[in-house]
């Protein structure tokens, strides 16, 4: 009897604790000067996307960055492109627009290294966190 009671104990822990939703952190890396997205990152954030039950109840928050070559216009310009063309898309793969915030860096805010070529590859990018809403 006890060990019918620890299963159904350990059971329904395990089914509770994998139903709750936690934040997913996707980014989207774009080429140098380029804010257009690349097919195989549109269906991979499709794949995502159709993975989250009731998008409704999540807050979408997009950060987008550059490198630091370039213009400082040039640079607000390319993040806010970016921002845009990733807000299109959550749209078209019928997120709700009122669940999206966003918010442009440019080259203001790098995480990686602008002195290497790799870490300005890693700075041109959009980071999509989607935040479960806590009611």
């Amino acid at each position: 009897m006890k060990k019918v009671i620890l299963f159904i104990a350990i059971f329904f822990s395990i089914e509770c604790h994998a139903q709750e939703p936690k934040e997913i952190l996707r980014s989207i890396y774009f080429g140098g000067g380029s804010y257009g997205i690349e097919q195989g990152q549109r269906q991979s954030l499709y794949k995502l996307l159709s993975e989250i039950p009731n998008i409704e109840f999540y807050e979408i928050s997009i950060t987008s960055h550059t490198d630091n070559i370039g213009s400082r216009e040039l640079n607000e310009y390319l993040s806010r492109m970016r921002s845009e063309s990733v807000i299109q898309q959550l749209v078209r793969f019928k997120v709700p627009q009122e669940l999206i915030r966003f918010k442009d860096y440019g080259f203001d805010a790098p995480v990686f290294d602008n002195e290497t070529l790799r870490g300005r590859m890693r700075n041109r990018r959009v980071d999509i966190l989607f935040t479960p809403i806590v009611l």
